[in-house]
């Protein structure tokens, strides 16, 4: 695919993520990648499902706020479409609940969060 073909695709996809997230989380969903990390000259957009991953700094991820996770929709290669920062531990088991009722599933692999 051509990188602008994949672009606008990946751009389609993270708006979606990030229009259904600030419903959940009023509005404090901010866009992350667009284009998935293919390790080659490839370009590929973001996929089109959604899971869900709550990440903490036992993931690795050294977090520069001490509120809690980060919250991130992401596809089944684990990019992330769009993030929250700064989910308590009592906002995650209430988004949690609202991604099993709407049947999103919980994305056990590495997170791709944006640089």
């Amino acid at each position: 695919m051509q990188y602008f073909q994949a672009l606008k695709l990946g751009q389609k996809r993270v708006a979606a993520a990030r229009e259904y997230l600030n419903t959940l989380t009023n509005g404090k969903a901010m866009p992350a990648l667009a284009l998935a990390d293919t390790k080659s000259n490839v370009w590929e957009p973001v996929g089109e499902e959604n899971m869900y991953a709550f990440v903490d700094e036992s993931a690795g991820f050294v977090l520069t706020d001490s509120s809690g996770y980060i919250l991130a929709l992401v596809d089944k290669t684990g990019s992330s479409k769009t993030i929250v920062q700064g989910v308590t531990k009592q906002q995650k088991e209430m988004l949690e609940k609202a991604f099993q009722n709407d049947n999103i599933l919980k994305f056990e692999g590495k997170v791709i969060l944006p640089v």
